[in-house]
């Protein structure tokens, strides 16, 4: 997974014009051997539940990742909010994994690849399982702020320089609003 993680990541910062080296804290790591940020693997298990219109198996969110590669079982529940659709189900593929862009990545892009907000809901008659190999930010005290080359030379940062740790605890406090939270008011200035 770490080898997918990291080619995913190369792939989408290519995309933006930019590569892992752009990425101060990331470069570091890179030469010194250690690993580019933290990762965890959480298992999720959503039981049957008889009026799933009632509950929720996962509340809506986005993840507080550079990304997360998720692994759904056969039985569906995922979903997405897109503005102009609303709720939309990501269908279970054989074989297929999904990749969500969590917070890190939109502070690291500038705002330009948003995190993807998403929920979980149940099932009235089967219990559904998913896999999430998640990529967080960097140990320690490392700063992580929009790539500078995203930015330009001329541009604003939208956000603030925080570190993994401090948006950790932030998300916990403010849970949604952690983005709009640390997002610079007036980048002009």
């Amino acid at each position: 997974m770490e080898k997918l993680a990291n080619k995913l990541l190369c792939c989408i910062l290519d995309s933006l014009g930019v590569t892992v080296d752009d990425i101060e804290w990331a470069q570091k790591a890179e030469k010194s051997g250690s690993k580019v940020g933290q990762r965890a693997i959480r298992l999720n298990h959503y039981p049957v539940c008889p009026e799933p219109e009632r509950a929720m198996g996962l509340a809506a969110h986005t993840d507080s990742t550079i990304l997360t590669i998720l692994h759904q079982s056969n039985m569906g529940g995922l979903q997405v909010f897109k503005e102009e659709y609303g709720w939309v189900t990501v269908e279970p593929v054989s074989g297929a994994l999904v990749v969500n862009i969590g917070d890190l990545f939109h502070i690291l892009s500038n705002g330009k690849i948003p995190s993807v907000v998403h929920r979980a809901r149940v099932n009235q008659t089967r219990s559904r399982i998913s896999i999430a190999y998640l990529w967080g930010g960097p140990a320690g005290d490392v700063e992580i702020r929009p790539i500078p080359k995203i930015v330009g030379p001329v541009g604003a940062s939208l956000y603030r320089p925080i570190t993994w740790n401090q948006y950790l605890r932030l998300k916990f406090e403010v849970f949604d609003k952690a983005l709009d939270a640390i997002r610079v008011v007036n980048p002009t200035n």
